[in-house]
């Protein structure tokens, strides 16, 4: 198989920075310095990044698991 992978003599293509939209530079890929770096490890440790969880009722689960089981019948 070939791999796909660019070598690490390779130098990245230049990207937006995630944080400011300026072209990314290779010590801080893909940010483009140091502080755009810093700004976003502070959000993840800060806990702006999350995934929202929705939380069901039991009755709520008991109909999905029921739905589940019907659906897991109906393909056998």
């Amino acid at each position: 198989m070939t791999d796909k992978r660019p070598s690490s003599d390779t130098p990245r293509r230049a990207r937006p920075c995630p944080e400011c939209s300026k072209l990314s530079v290779e010590p801080f890929y893909p940010f483009c310095s140091k502080r755009c770096s810093d700004v976003d490890l502070n959000r993840w440790l800060s806990g702006s990044y999350s995934v929202p969880v929705v939380e069901l009722e039991p009755e709520d689960l008991a109909e999905l698991e029921a739905r589940q089981n019907a659906e897991d019948s109906d393909r056998m």
